[in-house]
């Protein structure tokens, strides 16, 4: 990698406020824990439920799992970039931080259309329902979401990997006000 190119990105904070911070801190570690909790006690209920067979459950309890892994991506970078004061990111970690997002983000995208199609049957045509939505389909659709997450990722980051980071080794950061009030 050429000297000038960049390594690391530096991570913004929302405030400057160490005591804003910490409040920040609690409250977005908070509503991590009890969205992760939440997801994991839907798949539990879920699998654990022999009552909850129908494919509409079958997909909630994968986007239940896309939910949990969705959040669990960025969320714990950013609540530990909260308490300190070094909040960098390498370019690695970055783009892999991107795959993942994109790859879950298109995964959920095309299983709520799943989603959608499961219930368009389940009303319009309820007597074929369990016919036309059978388990191997389901399975199959599942699937679909997962290939179509990577393809969508695969896109992004081919497309992320193909632009230069490069900051100048010197910039020159001047203002000249060449109007006078």
């Amino acid at each position: 990698m050429p000297p000038n190119n960049v390594t690391e990105f530096v991570l913004l904070g929302l405030t400057q406020n160490p005591h804003l911070q910490r409040l920040l801190f609690i409250i977005f570690l908070l509503i991590f824990v009890f969205t992760v909790l939440a997801n994991l006690f839907i798949i539990t209920t879920i699998s654990l439920s022999p009552t909850l067979s129908a494919p509409m459950y079958f997909f909630l309890t994968y986007l239940s799992f896309i939910d949990a892994s969705y959040t669990s991506v960025t969320t714990p970078k950013m609540i530990v970039d909260l308490l300190y004061q070094r909040r960098t990111i390498t370019v690695g970690v970055c783009l892999t931080q991107l795959f993942v997002e994109h790859f879950l983000g298109g995964s959920e995208i095309i299983l709520l259309i799943v989603m959608a199609y499961d219930c368009y049957v389940a009303i319009c045509k309820p007597l074929h329902y369990m016919t036309i939505m059978r388990q191997g389909l389901c399975r199959l659709l599942v699937v679909v979401a997962w290939i179509g997450g990577i393809l969508h990722t695969t896109v992004q980051i081919l497309f992320m990997i193909a632009c230069p980071f490069v900051v100048p080794m010197s910039l020159t950061t001047s203002c000249v006000i060449s109007s006078h009030y």
